[in-house]
C-alpha cells in the first residue's frame, strides 16, 4: 500500500511539474505597438497568445508624439517591437535608446514599395519643403501593404514563440482573407465614383498610397507630417487650386486640428463631408477601432460626400 501511495505521489509531482512546464511557456508573448494600427494587425494575428501594449493610442498623432517613461518601460519589458518604419515614428530611436530595450525591433514596411513624392504645398520651415522628394510612410493605406505588415507580423511572432508558429500562421491567413474582401468593397466603391469626381482635400498628405491603389486624388495644405503649420501662401495656393480642379469633398482629419480644413471649406464652398481616419484608430466606441473598421468609414465618408448620399 505505501508503495502504491509513493508511486501515487510520484506521478502527482511528474503532472505538476508538468503543468508548470506548458504554463510557463503559455506566458502571453509581450508585445510593443508603435500606433493603434499596428497593434490591431498584431491582435489579429497574435491572438490570446500575445499581450499588447500600444505606444501611440487611439486618436494619436505619432508624428509628434512625446514617449512617456511608461512607455519606455513597455519597450524595456517587450519580447517584441513592432514599428512602421520609413520615420513614421519620429519619437522611436530615443524611446529605444531610453529603454535600453533587448527585443526584436521589427520593421513591418519591410517588403513593401515605398512611394517617393515631391510635396506641392510645403511650409518653408518643413523638413518636407515644397519640391523636395520625400518618402511616404502611410504605406499601411494600401490594403496591399497591409497583408505585407500581417506577414511580417506572423514571421516575427514565429520567431520569437515557435511553439505558437501555426497559430500565428493560421490568424494571419484568416486575416489576409478578410482583407482581400475590404480590398475588393473599396475598389467597387471608387470606381462607383465618377472619374472627375474623384478629387477630396484633407489635412496632411496621408493617403498617397491610398491614392496610387485605388485611384482617388487627394490634395493637402501640410506634407506628409504633421509637425509643421503650412504657410499661409501655400493654403492660399490650394484654395485656388481646388476652385480650379473642382475639388469634391473636403475632409477632417482624426489626428488634426480642424481649424485649417474649415477656413479651406469656407473659402472654397466646399461642405466639410465628414472625419477620415488617417494615422490613428479611433476610440474603442468609435467608427474606425478597428484597421477594417477605418478603411469602411473612409471609403464610405469619401463616396457619401462626393455622391451626396
Amino acid at each position: 500500500m505505501l508503495k502504491s501511495f509513493r508511486a501515487a505521489l510520484a506521478m502527482s509531482v511528474i503532472a505538476l511539474s508538468a503543468f508548470a512546464t506548458s504554463s510557463a511557456f503559455a506566458a502571453p508573448l509581450k508585445v510593443v505597438a508603435s500606433f493603434t494600427v499596428i497593434a490591431d494587425f498584431a491582435k489579429n494575428v497574435g491572438g490570446d497568445r500575445v499581450d499588447i501594449t500600444t505606444i501611440v493610442g487611439p486618436d494619436g498623432d505619432a508624428h509628434v508624439y512625446e514617449p512617456s517613461p511608461a512607455d519606455a518601460v513597455s519597450m524595456a519589458k517587450a519580447d517584441v517591437v513592432l514599428v512602421n518604419g520609413l520615420h513614421f515614428e519620429g519619437f522611436l530611436q530615443r524611446l529605444v535608446d531610453a529603454s535600453a530595450t533587448k527585443a526584436e525591433i521589427v520593421t513591418l514596411t519591410k517588403g513593401v514599395t515605398p512611394i517617393d513624392f515631391k510635396p506641392e504645398f510645403a511650409d518653408a520651415d518643413a523638413t518636407e519643403g515644397a519640391g523636395k522628394t520625400v518618402t511616404d510612410p502611410h504605406a499601411f493605406q494600401s490594403i496591399a501593404n497591409a497583408r505585407i505588415y500581417v506577414k511580417n507580423i506572423a514571421d516575427a511572432f514565429c520567431t520569437a514563440d515557435t511553439a505558437g508558429c501555426d497559430s500565428y500562421k493560421a490568424n494571419a491567413a484568416a486575416y489576409t482573407t478578410k482583407l482581400d474582401a475590404l480590398e475588393g468593397e473599396v475598389k467597387a466603391a471608387i470606381q462607383s465614383i465618377p472619374a472627375a469626381k474623384r478629387v477630396v482635400i484633407t489635412s496632411h498628405d496621408a493617403f498617397g498610397y491610398f491614392e496610387h491603389e485605388y485611384g482617388l486624388t487627394f490634395l493637402a495644405p501640410q506634407g506628409i507630417s504633421t509637425d509643421s503649420e503650412p504657410s499661409a501662401a501655400d493654403v492660399a495656393k490650394l484654395v485656388e487650386q481646388v476652385k480650379q480642379d473642382k475639388a469634391a469633398a473636403i475632409f477632417i482629419e482624426n489626428i488634426t486640428n480642424p481649424r485649417l480644413i474649415e477656413q479651406i471649406a469656407g473659402e472654397t464652398g466646399i461642405k466639410v463631408g465628414g472625419t477620415l481616419y488617417s494615422d490613428a484608430l479611433s476610440q474603442p466606441d468609435g467608427p474606425a477601432s478597428t484597421y477594417i473598421d477605418m478603411m469602411h468609414n473612409n471609403i464610405t465618408q469619401i463616396k457619401g460626400a462626393i455622391l451626396g448620399s
